[in-house]
């Protein structure tokens, strides 16, 4: 599952996005994978780990609402259900 979230731009600076994409291991767990930054300069990801795919999605959906309380629209989701 993978969900791109973007921000207006403001004047002459590059828009800021988030990437945020929920990908199983090769344990049985999951993973949350945020990437983060301006597009077009260089970008942070991090990684959370969770034991099951119900705990990663609830954290998928959490980071998404809190991108869009700050003023991020979703430019695009892919995946099987994906969260609007």
């Amino acid at each position: 599952m993978r969900l791109l979230l973007q921000q207006r731009p403001d004047g002459p600076e590059a828009p800021r996005f988030v990437q945020l994409m929920l990908q199983p291991d090769l344990l049985g767990g999951w993973m949350l994978v945020r990437e983060s930054g301006q597009i077009g300069g260089r970008s942070q990801v991090r990684r959370e780990q969770f034991l099951d795919h119900d705990s990663a999605l609830a954290a998928l959906e959490q980071a998404r609402d809190q991108q869009l309380k700050r003023g991020f629209h979703v430019m695009f989701s892919q995946g099987a259900n994906a969260p609007r």
